[in-house]
């Protein structure tokens, strides 16, 4: 049963990372490929600060989305000038920054060490330290991300956001400021990463560099073309199908050496799969040009 709930924890981890991927390339049309960078800047700069400067994990957790939204200012602003294929680039680069600053500034995050021993949540004297607890946080949290980004896209910023997405000169013609609105649906998809690495890094209490390579921010891009760019519902549909379904191709009974490569033979092929029948994703109404 605690194997089933630890999924779960993850799935709705993985949840708030999609959705927030989401707004950016599936509302916005904008292809970043370097989105566990946030996550991981949240995730050290929660962890750190709760083990080196004994602050409140709570503290931690704002202070770590706070920093991956100043990251997101820092790629944002020269990259959101940037189009297609040079824009996917520079994300690109900084989840190549990011993994080699947590993997070789030993002094400050212990390299490839990891950081072990992070406190977890606790709420007036209440420790989070069972799973039940911990799933019950998660959902808040992804009911929240949900909440949020329903409200942002359904408003008349989200309305420019499609906008920018289906012809970006049309939309500047009608007077936005499309850098502007770019540059803030980057900060506000930092942000929830950030808050997805916080409360990843609490919840397994150890983190290190390989927890955020490229691949993870392939994975997460992953889940949101499989469920479905530009649909909530789709967001959450691949999050839960792309971390469930490998977990129950370790029940088939074969030899680990044999059952982790035919997992992600099987996982390929359904991506392949899904990609030829219908390249929108699950749930999807938006695909790439």
């Amino acid at each position: 049963m605690e194997y089933i709930l630890h999924i779960l924890v993850i799935a709705g981890i993985y949840i708030i990372l999609t959705l927030s991927l989401n707004l950016i390339v599936g509302y916005t049309g904008l292809p970043a490929l370097g989105h566990a960078a946030f996550s991981c800047i949240g995730a050290y700069a929660s962890s750190l600060l709760a083990l080196n400067a004994g602050l409140s994990p709570w503290i931690g957790l704002l202070t770590g989305a706070c920093a991956a939204a100043l990251a997101g200012i820092a790629i944002g602003y020269p990259a959101v000038r940037l189009k297609g294929d040079y824009l996917a680039l520079a994300t690109f680069g900084l989840g190549v920054i990011v993994y080699s600053i947590a993997k070789n500034w030993v002094s400050l995050t212990r390299g490839p060490m990891g950081l072990p021993g992070i406190p977890g949540f606790s709420v007036f004297g209440f420790q989070f330290s069972g799973i039940w607890s911990y799933l019950l946080l998660v959902l808040v949290f992804v009911a929240i991300t949900i909440f949020i980004i329903s409200r942002i896209v359904n408003s008349p910023f989200g309305r420019v956001l499609l906008s920018i997405r289906e012809d970006e000169i049309a939309s500047e013609s009608l007077g936005k400021d499309t850098t502007k609105y770019k540059l803030l649906v980057f900060i506000i998809g930092a942000f929830f990463a950030g808050i997805a690495g916080s409360l990843y890094s609490h919840y397994i209490t150890f983190i290190d560099p390989s927890s955020f390579t490229l691949m993870e921010s392939i994975t997460i891009l992953l889940m949101v073309i499989f469920g479905g760019m530009g649909r909530i519902s789709g967001s959450i549909v691949g999050a839960i199908i792309l971390v469930v379904f490998p977990e129950l191709l370790r029940f088939l009974g074969m030899p680990s050496s044999i059952a982790a490569p035919m997992r992600q033979m099987i996982y390929g092929l359904l991506l392949v799969f899904l990609m030829i029948k219908r390249p929108q994703g699950i749930m999807g109404l938006y695909r790439f040009k």
